[in-house]
């Protein structure tokens, strides 16, 4: 047998091998056709179950080998067409791979894994498989009946049960657009409720981070409620926090109420030296014909080891890997490059001792050739971070059949592109967005069964994802056959919430864009998948720091498409250098809509403050970089910081336009992105800074960020005039 040193070297490659078979029969048990099983599907899911099982059992995980015992022999009835494919057996292996992933989590993170939940799928499996004890699940199924009469005899009064609620968000629970006092705020209408806040992990004020939440709550809930109806208060943010929910004790909430009220001991001999932390005993104190319980400290404060996950959401579905792998022909492609840089070193070496005028001819082309393998090798290296995105769009099959069976509708999903590849921490980032945009596709833009076949749409609806490369970026498409977006409710409900004046005039790019407001949402109810207005918001800002942008188009009554460009890293961008008072800056190409040359004709005042450009049908803000960051311009003549001879460079972020006046475009050229944050500290309206050939150090405009910068100020330059 292993060792404790062999068992920690070979577990990462246990736990990757799994993690991989997991993936594949998820996959497989997705395309299972019910009726009768296609055998090569069901031999596929068989093998990788089997390989799990063995790889446990040789490495001493002796809870994964049992469960997966039973999984292994329900796919054996099924590949020996013993038993047909229903929709019950693949519910119930595909819960089989939701615990057997939460069982190498607990591995992985050396906790340990729900055995409860374990224990559970396990005997619906040996009850399916015919193992149950069928007289003894009779006789307890004909003694329920009887007991709940029982029950219902003895309890003359139904009083309200109090839990004991320990949640703790995640620091960065404020980016995904949650907040815990929408949270608190529902659990009130639940019952009376009590709220006791926890700052013990905030850090001294020189060291605190704005954006980050410190605050955890010990709340104490009483309510008629059950524990699932508690925990749909939390379903936005379960796997961004750790949460318990201690049941009320049975002796006091769940016991039978009989003509006499039960006695409350009030014994103080007894009370402080029976307690023990093992005990875990809950005091009642009677209050004005209430129960209130109150939990021990230590029961209110234990961590909660298991991973709580929430499958149906689809979020957490992947998590972010420290490694890759890599193609081997990469490998080789890179290696080869390296040997011609060598060669090329080589040949410029001979230089340093022995040069004359007549070796000019053949040092321009070594520095040729040494200027094309390092383009080359830039490429390369760049490839080996390339990976098909396949890796993301393994989640969705599983998240769109959960969700179609949670909303009782049929739809299909349709993936393409799926090879198409790009850099591994944009993979990483985009998930979420795609997970939000896609649950979105299914809860709002497909219609219900009913509501399609009236419209005379098939029944089964259809959402498409693909991705493809378009331009030296990748475009992400996600697609639906539903209703579409309603641009007069869209307008309504913004007009409503003050978002755009009474007497403005969109266009329908622009009305589609206001989907992506805080809070925003035209949904007539509010359901377990989406309807609050969180997320969409999120999404944009999370496309906009990948340096991306998102696009909507919709026609009411055939659907809804929404396309993300991104670019393909993040390591390197195709920018426009532009001159501005001297000085070079980089803008994303993919950011500019246009370049033109500036007409003063067209330059129009607003109280003699905010400045503004008539381009095509619209008045667009022109903004100079210097009044942005408050630059010192006393070495620029007043003639220079006039806009008489000047550029007009017109970016895009979201649906705002704001025009950048530049004294000359340069060339474009791609550039390597260096951390603003990290070498110095995070400016808004600046990504990074890069190094030019000629060791200029300049600075990358965040397209997304100025542009919000700049409708700040003119924003304030309104008021300021109103005033």
């Amino acid at each position: 047998m292993f060792d404790e040193d062999d068992i920690e070297e070979i577990k990462p490659i246990f736990l990757e091998e799994s993690y991989e078979g997991l993936a594949v029969m998820e996959s497989g048990l997705l395309d299972l056709d019910h009726g009768t099983p296609d055998l090569d599907i069901v031999n596929d899911i068989f093998r990788s179950a089997h390989s799990i099982k063995g790889g446990a059992a040789t490495f001493g995980f002796n809870a994964i080998s049992e469960f997966t015992h039973g999984v292994e022999t329900l796919l054996d009835q099924m590949r020996s067409s013993e038993r047909d494919v229903t929709p019950d057996v693949v519910q119930l292996l595909l819960q089989s791979v939701d615990c057997l992933r939460d069982m190498l989590d607990g591995i992985k993170d050396n906790v340990d894994s729900d055995s409860e939940e374990a224990s559970r799928i396990s005997d619906q499996i040996n009850v399916m498989l015919g193992a149950g004890d069928s007289d003894s699940a009779a006789a307890e199924a004909e003694q329920e009946p009887k007991a709940a009469k029982a029950d219902e005899a003895t309890s003359k009064v139904i009083r309200p049960s109090v839990w004991q609620i320990s949640y703790q968000p995640n620091e960065g629970i404020f980016k995904t657009g949650n907040d815990p006092v929408h949270i608190i705020r529902e659990l009130r209408s639940l019952g009376d409720l009590k709220v006791a806040a926890n700052i013990s992990r905030l850090p001294p004020l020189e060291h605190m981070n704005p954006e980050h939440c410190y605050t955890s709550w010990d709340l104490v809930l009483e309510t008629e409620a059950d524990e699932s109806k508690i925990r749909e208060a939390f379903e936005w943010v379960i796997d961004d926090c750790v949460l318990e929910i201690s049941p009320p004790a049975a002796s006091v909430a769940e016991q039978p109420q009989t003509d006499s009220e039960p006695e409350v001991s009030s014994d103080s001999d007894n009370s402080d030296a029976d307690k023990t932390d093992a005990d875990k005993e809950v005091q009642a104190e009677q209050d004005g014909g209430k129960l209130r319980v109150v939990a021990g400290e230590d029961d209110r404060r234990k961590v909660n080891d298991r991973r709580v996950s929430d499958r149906r959401s689809g979020a957490g579905a992947s998590t972010e890997s420290s490694s890759i792998r890599v193609d081997i022909d990469k490998i080789d492609a890179l290696l080869n490059l390296v040997g011609e840089l060598v060669i090329t070193q080589s040949s410029l070496s001979r230089f340093r001792k022995d040069f004359s005028e007549s070796d000019l001819d053949v040092l321009r082309d070594s520095l040729v050739e040494l200027e094309r393998n390092t383009r080359e090798l830039q490429e390369s290296a760049m490839q080996v971070r390339m990976l098909p995105i396949k890796v993301t769009f393994s989640r969705f099959p599983r998240l769109v059949h959960d969700l179609s069976v949670q909303l009782g509708k049929k739809i299909e999903l349709n993936l393409f592109g799926e090879n198409t590849e790009l850099d591994k921490t944009v993979l990483e980032k985009v998930g979420d967005p795609l997970t939000h945009l896609v649950r979105n596709s299914v809860d709002h833009g497909i219609e219900s069964t009913e509501e399609r076949i009236a419209a005379g749409k098939p029944a089964v609806g259809t959402v498409n994802l693909g991705a493809y490369h378009e331009a030296g970026n990748i475009i992400i498409e996600i697609s639906d056959d539903g209703g579409g977006l309603d641009a007069d409710k869209i307008l309504a409900k913004a007009k409503q919430k003050g978002l755009v004046s009474d007497d403005a005039l969109l266009n329908p790019s622009q009305i589609n864009q206001l989907i992506f407001q805080p809070g925003f949402s035209t949904a007539d109810k509010i359901t377990g998948v989406s309807g609050r207005g969180v997320g969409m918001d999120v999404v944009q800002r999370n496309i906009q720091e990948l340096g991306g942008r998102i696009d909507v188009h919709s026609e009411k009554g055939v659907g809804t498409t929404f396309n993300i460009r991104l670019p393909l890293t993040l390591a390197i961008l195709d920018g426009q250098l532009v001159k501005i008072d001297g000085n070079i800056y980089v803008i994303p190409v993919l950011s500019i809509t246009e370049s033109i040359v500036l007409d003063p004709k067209k330059v129009n005042w607003i109280a003699g403050k905010t400045c503004v450009y008539q381009f095509r049908d619209e008045n667009i803000p022109v903004v100079n970089i210097r009044d942005v960051w408050d630059f010192n311009t006393d070495h620029i003549d007043e003639a220079e910081k006039g806009l008489e001879n000047k550029l007009l460079v017109v970016v895009k972020s979201g649906a705002d336009l704001i025009g950048l006046v530049v004294d000359d475009l340069m060339e474009q050229q791609q550039v390597v992105i260096k951390s603003l944050e990290t070498n110095y500290q995070q400016i808004e309206g600046l990504s990074g800074a890069t190094i030019l050939g000629d060791g200029t150090v300049v600075l990358i405009f965040d397209v997304p960020g100025l542009v919000h910068r700049c409708l700040q100020i003119r924003g304030q330059n309104q008021v300021e005039s109103v005033a």
